[in-house]
């Protein structure tokens, strides 16, 4: 497929976008757009730090849950899918060079592999969103069977899924959904659960710890 090519809606300069929904060749055309067109800077500072709240709430349930009651399991799974990539979108639209601070601090391979588990985390995002089951499709549970029924969930597999069918999306949409597809063939298929979540909540905390408004609502907390 052809490369994605858009206008910046700050600038007009054409670009290549890392995002399926970017709209700014960089950060500093966000940040003009921004001031320009949205209205109170702290409320959405004020939203950010909550979803980063009940991110780390979620994926921080994740050990505690038991293997046998599978229905909990699967739902705690899919919220914790949910707030991560609700993080990971927040930060990235609107905090991108705190984003790319954080990212810049890890070593190439670490941040490829930051970069594919938030996509194949997104793939899931986008399946579940369809009503697709998580657990029928995506969650390889433990063995069942005496002594196994207290595991904990996080060591629960990502299962290996068949290519998604495409055909009803636009050629931009079926090129950005396959990078995912194959970002989560790379990072989550045959990985335990716990690989793939406690890496990317904490890189999210770390980018969100960039963010001028998070640092100031941290140091006023700590008054």
């Amino acid at each position: 497929m052809v490369a994605d090519i858009r206008s910046c809606e700050q600038c007009g300069i054409s670009f290549v976008p890392r995002r399926e929904h970017a709209r700014f060749c960089c950060v500093r055309c966000r940040v003009a757009w921004n001031r320009e067109h949205m209205g109170d800077l702290n409320a959405g500072a004020s939203a950010l730090q909550w979803a980063i709240t009940a991110m780390g709430d979620t994926t921080d349930r994740l050990p505690e849950v038991r293997a046998w009651d599978r229905p909990r399991a699967f739902a705690v799974i899919g919220e914790a899918v949910w707030w991560v990539t609700i993080v990971d979108a927040t930060l990235v639209r609107h905090h991108a060079g705190a984003y790319d601070a954080a990212m810049a601090g890890n070593a190439p391979a670490q941040r490829e592999l930051v970069e594919e588990t938030l996509a194949g985390l997104r793939f899931v995002r986008n399946q579940i969103g369809g009503k697709a089951d998580i657990g029928e499709l995506f969650i390889e549970p433990g063995e069942a069977g005496p002594g196994t029924g207290d595991g904990c969930i996080t060591g629960w597999r990502w299962k290996p899924v068949p290519e998604p069918a495409l055909a009803s999306l636009p050629q931009r949409g079926q090129m950005w959904e396959m990078t995912r597809y194959q970002a989560y063939r790379a990072r989550l298929a045959a990985r335990t659960i716990g690989e793939v979540f406690g890496p990317a909540a904490a890189f999210l905390k770390l980018a969100a710890a960039y963010t001028p408004s998070i640092t100031g609502a941290s140091a006023h907390a700590g008054h």
